[in-house]
């Protein structure tokens, strides 16, 4: 699909809508870390990846892995504005019976290449789906999202070395570097910073950009697609909450759903209606 960046950053905004809208609805879920990710789901989903939406099992695809789970809802938002299931799905988040769990599940959800929930494994499911195309002679790319709260968990540096080892160079992951998670900044829980010269150091190609600036990710995706015998981590620094005033920055909305009313207000300033 056409890199069109004024009909991508529309996209954004429906999909931000979405996530105010399933988190109203279903009074539970992760608003923060959702938002700041909007960007990059989109350039990859309506822009970027391989992919055939009445077809998610195809085999050639690209493949994603949300690796910070609890972001499930900028996933199924994207998904659904892409054409994977019906949006009158969105509102049946975290619902009994629902598909749409609090959490990805690759056997409920067409789409969802992974289940993910647990912090520090996508990276490494990641691996095995980059390692399996390197394989079978495959051209496919896969991509992951970590969170940078993510990154403080210990596996994702074994990860990371075992990315390195095996040179996959068909391996993007993409950071969501907004500095808060659910208990404050993550300097202050457990610093990861300096995050591109850990990564640098594991044997990885690093890009740093803005991750609400389309021009900059798909430079960046670009960069990664053309380096070779290793992997890229592109660390986007993002705002948590991106897009909503009242919860720009703010670590309390990391796992906050808004009430009815904060959803309005929000919804007022992305320009849509709670029934919209």
């Amino acid at each position: 699909m056409a890199r069109d960046i004024e009909n991508l950053k529309k996209t954004a905004n429906t999909i931000r809508q979405d996530i105010i809208k399933m988190l109203a609805e279903s009074a539970s879920g992760h608003p923060g870390g959702s938002l700041s990710a909007v960007e990059i789901l989109t350039a990859l989903y309506f822009s970027e990846m391989k992919i055939d939406p009445k077809n998610p099992g195809w085999e050639e695809r690209d493949r994603f892995v949300l690796s910070k789970g609890h972001a499930a809802p900028v996933l199924y938002a994207s998904l659904a504005e892409r054409g994977y299931f019906e949006k009158s799905h969105l509102v049946t988040l975290r619902k009994i019976g629902s598909m749409l769990q609090g959490h990805p599940n690759m056997n409920d959800t067409p789409g969802v290449d992974m289940s993910t929930g647990s912090l520090g494994q996508g990276l490494s499911v990641a691996n095995g789906m980059a390692l399996s195309g390197k394989l079978d002679k495959k051209d496919y790319r896969v991509y992951v999202l970590l969170g940078d709260g993510e990154i403080e968990e210990g596996q994702v540096w074994e990860a990371a070395m075992t990315s390195a080892h095996y040179k996959l160079d068909n391996l993007t992951a993409f950071v969501d570097f907004n500095g808060l998670q659910i208990d404050g900044p993550v300097n202050e829980v457990m610093n990861p910073t300096p995050i591109g010269d850990k990564f640098k150091a594991f044997g990885w190609h690093v890009i740093e950009i803005d991750g609400h600036d389309f021009n900059q990710i798909f430079n960046a995706i670009d960069e990664a697609k053309n380096t070779k015998e290793k992997p890229t981590v592109i660390v986007a620094k993002t705002v948590k909450g991106k897009g909503v005033s009242f919860m720009e920055n703010v670590a309390s909305w990391h796992g906050t759903a808004p009430s009815k009313e904060q959803a309005e207000k929000a919804l007022e300033e992305l320009g849509g209606a709670i029934n919209g």
